[in-house]
């Protein structure tokens, strides 16, 4: 449910419904000016540095930013497996260098690891294990390791023949330097909205936007592109859900980490998340500036 649904009438809402036509408009009016004022101060005041990124054809290296293929592993290293003994494979992997955001590693390799089955190693019963999804960061890099040594240690699981990877092959990543505010897809989003709307002295103060009558999709042109831009592939910033936030009360998970959406045009597929749906990796920020891995949240959802 998107904020504007939740801006609908809601005949069950406790909001005091003047009787007179009149002072119901100007009821209705008041309501409008103060959300709208609202959703420009959150935009305002959550305003943030991400990095965008965007997928490219070329065919990157094992050292490089990448999605899909083959991964970075040392001489003396393995590949991730869940506890089953399945090897996991590479859905993304960072040059850490290449982005340029505060708290995140100046260097190394960030990788993101999932089994590829059917759920893309999603755990429904808890999104931290990372036993069918592992976050791996290399801090030093060998350069004198080979792709065919790499390739020399991947061993078949059971779901290689099923083809199942969101990422439907390999490619390379640029970044882009941004600003993001935050959407309605953060859970942190209604409380702070609240909080800000009943300081406009609307004509009812309210603790839950379903509470306010006003429905505003024609008037808050400039939060349809908010929304729009909590999507796409990025690092930093606030994400985008086509479900829930999946943090529910766990903002101390405030690092978007990783965030992959569905991508594809007329007939090129390049990420398909079920019915073209997003993933996000979350992350404590104090955690991140320790670089420690070892407590993120993985979810993907789709319609």
């Amino acid at each position: 449910m998107g904020l504007f649904d939740k801006f609908k009438k809601n005949n069950e809402a406790d909001t005091a419904k003047p009787e007179n036509n009149t002072e119901h408009e100007s009821f209705l009016r008041a309501e409008r000016e103060a959300a709208e004022k609202a959703v420009r101060i959150v935009a305002s005041e959550t305003k943030t540095p991400c990095v965008k990124m965007d997928i490219t054809d070329e065919k990157p290296s094992i050292f490089s930013s990448k999605l899909g293929g083959i991964g970075y592993v040392p001489h003396d290293g393995k590949l991730p497996e869940d506890k089953k003994g399945r090897q996991l494979r590479l859905l993304a992997q960072i040059n850490c260098s290449e982005v340029s955001l505060e708290d995140f590693p100046e260097s190394g390799l960030l990788q993101f690891w999932i089994l590829n089955d059917d759920v893309s190693g999603l755990d429904f019963d808890n999104n931290t294990s990372q036993d069918t999804f592992r976050v791996v960061y290399y801090s030093d890099v060998d350069k004198s390791v080979t792709e065919d040594e790499v390739n020399a240690k991947i061993v078949k699981n059971e779901f290689d023949d099923d083809d199942m990877m969101p990422v439907t092959g390999q490619y390379g990543l640029r970044f882009t330097a941004e600003q993001d505010s935050m959407s309605e897809n953060d859970i942190r989003f209604e409380k702070m909205f609240c909080k800000i709307y009943n300081d406009q002295n609307p004509p009812k103060k309210v603790t839950s936007i379903v509470k306010i009558e006003t429905d505003l999709r024609d008037e808050i042109e400039e939060y349809g592109n908010l929304c729009k831009d909590a999507f796409g592939h990025k690092i930093g910033g606030y994400p985008g859900f086509t479900q829930w936030d999946p943090r529910y009360e766990n903002t101390e998970y405030d690092f978007l980490l990783l965030q992959l959406d569905s991508d594809f045009e007329n007939d090129k597929e390049y990420i398909m998340w079920g019915d073209a749906g997003i993933c996000g990796f979350f992350i404590n920020r104090e955690k991140l500036k320790k670089l420690d891995f070892s407590d993120v949240i993985y979810n993907w959802d789709c319609y």
